[in-house]
């Protein structure tokens, strides 16, 4: 089984957890468009849903499901989202397709977050085979660069990739992540950061893992 159809079987064990008329907070990245296909079958179920990105809101919409604005919905019952890294304790590195701080935000509202991912994506140290992306104010690059030299990482800037809040993305190397909320906390606060990949605050509820032996849910 290749790793697309693995991809597609989270997407599909993912749809048990949606509610009838209820709206879908829907996170972004490859295994995310898997699970909005499989929303598509169903979009009569459901009053619509809240993306994180603009790529996803395309995608819903293009299928015929309403998107809603995150600032219009008080709470939803459930977030679907894949990840670039998972561990035992169900933390996540997130951020490869950039949309990092609106994932952060929808997830928020969710009162479950369920990732979906392929079984690659399982480690047991964030930061061992994934970069960690950070969100940075433009004018604060640089700055928040050396920072992160400081914290021992080593910051590359993603050229050519703008936030859809306008901003830029620096992906730290290096960093083996042994207490990701202390790590989530202290990145944060360095002046000039929106936000960095650790989701170890807001850490995954339910995890569905696709792989060659079916689609395994952690809880």
């Amino acid at each position: 089984m290749d790793q697309l159809e693995m991809k597609k079987q989270a997407a599909q064990a993912a749809l048990k957890y949606v509610q009838p008329d209820s709206i879908v907070g829907v996170g972004s990245g490859s295994t995310v468009n898997c699970f909005i296909d499989a929303l598509g079958a169903i979009s009569d179920q459901i009053k619509g849903a809240v993306a994180a990105s603009k790529e996803s809101e395309r995608r819903l919409s293009a299928l015929g499901i309403e998107v809603f604005n995150a600032n219009d919905v008080s709470a939803l019952d459930i977030y679907v989202d894949g990840a670039d890294e998972i561990n035992p304790q169900k933390m996540m590195i997130k951020g490869g397709g950039a949309a990092l701080t609106r994932e952060k935000i929808v997830s928020s509202l969710a009162k479950k977050f369920i990732c979906i991912v392929d079984s690659s994506k399982q480690v047991d140290v964030l930061g061992s085979t994934f970069p960690l992306p950070v969100e940075v104010i433009p004018m604060a690059r640089s700055y928040v660069a050396r920072k992160l030299v400081g914290l021992g990482g080593a910051p590359e800037y993603r050229e050519g990739v703008v936030t859809d809040n306008g901003n830029v993305i620096l992906d730290v190397y290096n960093f083996k992540i042994m207490q990701p909320m202390e790590m989530e906390k202290t990145l944060n606060n360095i002046a000039g950061v929106v936000t960095n990949g650790i989701f170890a605050l807001r850490s995954a509820d339910i995890v569905i893992v696709g792989s060659a032996q079916g689609a395994q849910v952690l809880v």
